[in-house]
């Protein structure tokens, strides 16, 4: 007689091998549905009844596959890399393992270790397809990898940012790629799109300090330097080591006590310091377009008020290759070209801010340096003459006796023909001159900048009876002809 003990234990194992097939017939249910769910791309439900099936029978290679193929259809790279490198250790002969963890590592941008898992399935299947063609793609990011690392440090940022973004077509995942490619668009001044980048991972990873420093960055590049403190101080917290947040954080501080420095200094009328000051502080960031244009425009006022006015042309020339859209450098600069005469330079200057901002105070300012353009281009009886624009009826008079004397023809009557007919020019002109400046209705047409002649003002005048009719009479000069029209002698009364 057997003891029922001996047959519990002969039928234990068939009972241990029923349930496992049981299991496995309810882990292969699980995973037709999961297949279901995901050919309807709905990838969640998909996942649900992938991870039931791995619950049901966690040793089965295809389940992990499968789920990690959702997850890749989710975005969620580092789970599924995981769930991919489980079915290649349950069977190391598993292709869609090796190729989904190849995928994976190419997406976070580990092209190494992708490049390894496609050898392994061309060692497994040397014509497949699938594995060659993504071979050459982790290669094409190891390429892309070395060339931006060169070219960054070249400080070609434009074509690091090419780069990435050539590498990211296969590691769209890749947050190291992202966050070189945001850095890249912030030193060029593409604030926004890198604003962008650094906010999609931070919406992911709260606590990234790469991210978290590109934010800052981009504040501190439009001149937000309070705000951009904050951010690098964030992103030292999360990794105190963070070098490129160290020192953003200390030339931020540097750059905004210096600049309020130079500040004060001219508020207070310290020219000669808060020239200095903006000086000292154009040297701390290259980078800092927007800060920079803004101190080469203040040191430019500055340079104005000490009368180093090409210097200060020089400044918002270069505060607008800095920023093409800073008004106060065109307006200054164009106050600067007024007070050289420059009037074409600054009416080009004016006609810029006024394309831009179509404001009173602005078309007043671009008439006005039309108007001293048209003006520059007639003959200047002020010059011609010799005085300012503001002489008194007396200094004109002076000045006119003085001119006509100086140029008479008589006085070059022994000089060589085209010394006298010289000569003869300017005497006629200082009369035209006297003629205009002399007579208030036309002195006030001409200040405005009218054409005399265009007004229907007579401007016919004869400069031999002009100067009769100031030097003649009792003690004064008188003229008479010697040996022809235009001959004349001095004789003292």
């Amino acid at each position: 007689c057997v003891p029922l003990g001996i047959y519990q234990l002969l039928f234990l194992p068939l009972l241990l091998d029923l349930i496992v097939f049981f299991l496995y017939l309810e882990a292969e249910c699980f995973k037709e549905q999961g297949n279901a769910f995901y050919n309807k791309k709905d990838y969640y439900e998909a996942f649900n009844y992938y991870t039931k099936a791995i619950d049901a029978c966690p040793k089965n290679a295809s389940y992990y596959g499968n789920r990690a193929a959702t997850l890749m259809m989710l975005n969620r790279y580092r789970e599924a890399l995981e769930d991919s490198q489980q079915a290649v250790r349950l069977d190391d002969c598993f292709m869609k393992g090796h190729l989904r963890e190849g995928k994976c590592h190419l997406s976070l941008g580990n092209a190494m270790a992708a490049s390894r898992c496609f050898q392994k399935v061309l060692q497994l299947e040397p014509d497949n397809g699938q594995a060659q063609q993504e071979h050459k793609n982790a290669e094409a990011v190891l390429q892309y990898e070395k060339m931006a690392e060169l070219d960054f440090e070249k400080r070609d940022f434009r074509k690091v940012v090419y780069c990435m973004d050539r590498a990211l077509e296969f590691a769209s995942a890749c947050h190291r790629f992202k966050i070189l490619k945001a850095e890249c668009l912030a030193l060029i001044g593409r604030y926004p799109e890198a604003q962008s980048v650094a906010s999609d991972i931070l919406r992911v990873d709260s606590t990234n300090a790469d991210a978290l420093y590109v934010r800052g960055l981009c504040l501190y590049y439009e001149d937000c330097i309070d705000k951009a403190v904050q951010f690098f101080v964030q992103a030292l917290r999360m990794a105190p080591d963070h070098k490129k947040a160290r020192l953003a954080c200390r030339n931020a501080k540097a750059l905004k006590a210096k600049k309020e420095e130079g500040n004060q200094a001219f508020k207070e009328g310290n020219y000669e310091s808060a020239y200095e000051l903006y000086s000292e502080a154009l040297t701390i960031d290259s980078n800092n377009i927007k800060t920079n244009a803004k101190l080469y425009c203040n040191r430019a006022t500055v340079g104005s008020k000490l009368k180093k006015i090409e210097q200060a042309i020089e400044d918002c020339t270069n505060a607008i290759k800095l920023d093409e859209t800073y008004i106060k450098a065109y307006l200054r600069r164009a106050q600067c070209y007024m007070d050289t005469e420059s009037y074409e330079e600054a009416v080009r200057d004016y006609e810029k801010v006024y394309q831009t901002e179509k404001t009173k105070e602005h078309k007043h300012l671009l008439k006005n340096a039309q108007l001293e353009l048209k003006k520059s281009k007639r003959k200047d009886y002020y010059k011609v003459l010799g005085v300012g624009k503001n002489a008194t009826e007396d200094e004109i008079k002076k000045a006119y006796r003085k001119r006509a004397l100086m140029h008479h023809p008589d006085r070059h009557s022994a000089a060589t023909p085209e010394v006298q007919k010289e000569e003869e020019k300017k005497f006629k002109e200082v009369g035209e001159a006297f003629t205009v400046l002399s007579d208030p209705k036309k002195k006030s047409r001409y200040d405005s900048g009218h054409d005399l002649e265009d007004d229907g003002i007579n401007m016919d005048f004869d400069a031999n009876n002009i100067f009769r009719a100031f030097f003649g009479g009792p003690g004064g000069f008188s003229f008479e002809g010697t040996s022809g029209p235009g001959n004349f002698f001095f004789q003292f009364g």
